[in-house]
């Protein structure tokens, strides 16, 4: 960790050619990878190059609404595909379900008792199973228009990134929170992932590759910057 003009950076020294900087939501934390040789000196002039977007990357974060912590009752207001969803809290008999009605309600059943992790843990399987029979459709659409193929895809949740790639392997990671995002953040953050398999870094090559295939994708970005934050400690 290192302070650069009253800013703590941290810094992680990897295997890689080039210096990363990004800006990470709640707080604005900043975060620099960067080759094993670079000194700390070289950092801090990169990290003060780049001081006016850090600043306002932190004031746009400061600024972007957050939902309170969720309590899992009724009446209580929770995101899918976007969309606001009013919570409709039933206790019954059986086994534990969720149900999305037309009008946009969701419906919980649980039994009596059940404690509010209990309710989290629910929710968030069912938003697990809407990703799982979104992302394969996506897929299918988006691998032969990009020319590439994934081994194989997950979904977790992750502290720092919507989405993750491993090349060598193949596989591509996508944040569960994307379950409460518009459909076009989704597909924004899978067609990202897909065009790191052609271009590692995130370089000019690479805003070419996304302008040629999604070329809104700024906007699906600015979107997905600009929607509520979960309560969740995790969240970056």
């Amino acid at each position: 960790m290192i302070t650069v003009s009253g800013i703590d950076v941290q810094v992680v020294r990897k295997a890689i050619k080039n210096l990363h900087l990004a800006v990470y939501p709640p707080d604005g934390h900043v975060r620099v990878a960067v080759p094993e040789h670079v000194t700390d000196e070289n950092i801090r002039l990169a990290v003060i190059s780049k001081l006016s977007w850090i600043k306002r990357q932190q004031r746009d974060f400061k600024d972007q609404p957050r939902q309170s912590e969720r309590q899992y009752i009724s009446g209580e207001c929770h995101y899918f595909l976007g969309k606001r969803c009013r919570l409709e809290l039933i206790e019954r008999a059986g086994k534990h379900e969720i149900k999305l009605l037309q009008s946009g309600k969701l419906k919980m059943f649980v039994r009596r008792g059940t404690s509010t992790e209990g309710k989290e843990r629910l929710l968030y399987s069912w938003y697990r199973e809407q990703l799982k029979t979104r992302v394969p459709e996506l897929l299918e659409k988006w691998q032969p228009v990009i020319g590439v193929q994934v081994a194989d895809y997950g979904i977790k949740k992750m502290k720092t990134k919507w989405g993750s790639c491993s090349i060598e392997q193949r596989r591509i990671w996508l944040n569960l929170e994307l379950a409460k995002k518009s459909p076009e953040c989704l597909e924004y953050i899978l067609v990202h992932e897909l065009v790191h398999l052609l271009e590692r870094n995130h370089n000019d090559r690479f805003k070419g590759f996304m302008d040629t295939f999604l070329p809104k994708w700024r906007a699906a970005r600015d979107l997905l910057n600009k929607s509520p934050l979960g309560h969740e400690d995790w969240l970056y």
